[in-house]
């Protein structure tokens, strides 16, 4: 991905270092189900029941500080991402005859606190829509290449995509209207809501690909595939067989490998934002 030298977004906050006892995470949906999904698995759960059932920590917040171009790579990297992402989606939601309010970015070690409760690392990077925060810790990357054998800065491009994703459905107001029907349902009718909306993110991941390729010639070669890698890794069904050598369809919660492949691809291919309604196509 061509990023070097190029506008870091001034909506990072950067509170790397911070001390932080037990602590953890409200859902916000996202690539935060990577960590999330392989615990439920272990126990068999709901990631929704298994983060309802971990108690609040206390821990004080950390100070937050910008990300600068003098601060370490990965986190200008991500700053430029989330710039990027800030440019296409104010240009699409002007489109719409909308306003586009950019989500923050929380860079954290270990632990922070936040609009949904508290951040632990080890439940991945999420978006939190109470305060309209992307959290992310930075190790999370090593842990894509160690654990996941995924590599490429545009598969780390892709998570970051895919979270503020999120962010866009819940401007759209996509995000509530999905609480509101996972009410009145049975916790596999939830899964399958659910999986319609990570898999609209991954949707509007590919369509923020197709239009940052088109302002800035972002892409390099092979950068579509790593994400399409990533993609393909975080699978419901290749964590579930990762966790615990089965395949339980009623559990999933974030799609297969290739239905995440397919609708990241349909949104770079496309580039429309029309074309992405999940809920009406994934069955």
């Amino acid at each position: 991905m061509r990023w070097q030298n190029k506008r870091l977004s001034d909506n990072v906050e950067d509170r790397r270092g911070g001390g932080g006892g037990m602590r953890t995470v409200g859902i916000g949906g996202g690539i935060g189900g990577i960590i999330i999904i392989v615990l439920a698995l272990l126990f068999n759960k709901d990631p929704q029941q298994v983060l309802q059932q971990v108690q609040n920590g206390a821990g004080s917040s950390q100070p937050a500080e910008q990300v600068t171009a003098g601060s370490d790579e990965t986190a200008r990297f991500a700053s430029t991402v989330l710039a990027y992402t800030e440019d296409v989606w104010t240009q699409q939601f002007n489109e719409m005859n909308k306003t586009y309010v950019p989500p923050k970015m929380v860079l954290f070690t270990d632990a922070t606190d936040g609009g949904c409760g508290f951040a632990q690392s080890a439940m991945g990077p999420f978006y939190c829509p109470a305060d309209r925060k992307v959290y992310l810790d930075l190790s999370f990357f090593n842990e894509m290449q160690d654990r996941f054998h995924v590599v490429g800065d545009f598969a780390m491009a892709y998570v970051i995509a895919h979270e503020v994703g999120h962010h866009v459905q819940n401007l759209l107001g996509i995000s509530n209207k999905v609480q509101a029907m996972g009410a009145r349902m049975s916790e596999t009718e939830y899964n399958k809501l659910s999986v319609k909306l990570e898999l609209q993110a991954d949707f509007l991941a590919g369509v923020w690909a197709n239009h940052a390729q088109q302002m800035d010639s972002i892409l390099e070669s092979g950068d579509i595939e790593e994400a399409l890698n990533a993609a393909s890794a975080v699978g419901d069904d290749k964590l579930q067989q990762a966790a615990n050598g089965r395949i339980v369809p009623d559990a999933f919660t974030h799609g297969t490998s290739a239905q995440r492949m397919y609708w990241f691809k349909k949104g770079y291919e496309t580039g429309d934002i029309k074309q992405g309604d999940t809920f009406s196509e994934v069955n």
